[in-house]
């Protein structure tokens, strides 16, 4: 008993003096790979077992309250556009020069036939805020020392899943893995950091890939052209001016 008490001090102290907690961990993940104003370009390749397609596409971000996401490529779809303001997103489909608000209802259908939801992109995402997070394990991923992190809904949570798992590296807290589970304990998908590189100064994964684990060989990959943070942005550039423009 003595034992006992001595080892459980030790893991006590130790914790203090580490001063990290899972909610940190996770709050260092997500802040090392977002920033309160960013402008990217990507390729997004959608590959299932019957065909790949790729866009090409810019992103400029303020935080995670607006978004404008344009199409560049292949031509036939070039134009095409996505306003996020808050948790409401708009649709504008260059070709019939239309704009759709996307409902409620649709929250939860793929965005651009890929492997991520509209609900990705509208929802404030704050793991810190809807989750309650536990450090479960220490693990290798791809070689990196890495925690593994358990996100269960807090009650009356607005999210989507019902348990999260999540991987931190420990060697610069960039996301390792992340995997998505329904209420009923079923993985739905997961998500995979790679090809770590420098991008203007700042650390982080190249290229993201999201698996779907309902469908076989299907995902989705995310490949950064390109990206900073901190950068000036106009509000303008978060209009419907903007988005119903031929630019």
């Amino acid at each position: 008993m003595i034992m006992q008490k001595i080892l459980l001090m030790i893991i006590f102290i130790s914790t203090l003096a580490l001063g990290q907690t899972a909610d940190e961990i996770i709050k260092e993940a997500e802040d090392a790979v977002k920033g309160e104003n960013s402008s990217a370009v990507i390729v997004m390749t959608i590959k299932t077992k019957d065909y790949t397609r790729m866009l090409e596409m810019e992103s400029w971000w303020i935080g995670n309250n607006k978004a404008l996401i344009v199409t560049k490529a292949p031509k036939k779809e070039a134009g095409n556009k996505t306003l996020k303001i808050g948790n409401e997103m708009w649709s504008y489909l260059h070709n019939t020069e239309t704009t759709i608000k996307i409902p409620p209802s649709m929250m939860l259908q793929s965005w651009n036939g890929s492997d991520f939801t509209n609900d990705d992109l509208v929802r404030e995402s704050n793991l810190n805020r809807d989750y309650d997070a536990n450090v479960i394990a220490k693990e290798k991923i791809a070689g990196e020392e890495s925690w593994k992190i358990e996100l269960i809904p807090k009650p009356d949570a607005p999210v989507v899943w019902g348990k999260i798992y999540y991987w931190v590296r420990k060697s610069d807290y960039l996301p390792a893995l992340v995997q998505y589970y329904d209420e009923k304990g079923k993985m739905i998908r997961y998500m995979t950091y790679t090809d770590i590189k420098i991008f203007h100064g700042k650390i982080l994964p190249g290229e993201w890939t999201m698996y779907s684990k309902t469908e076989d060989e299907r995902k989705t990959m995310i490949k950064l052209k390109d990206i900073r943070f901190d950068v000036q942005i106009p509000e303008r550039k978060f209009s419907f001016q903007e988005l119903e423009s031929g630019n």
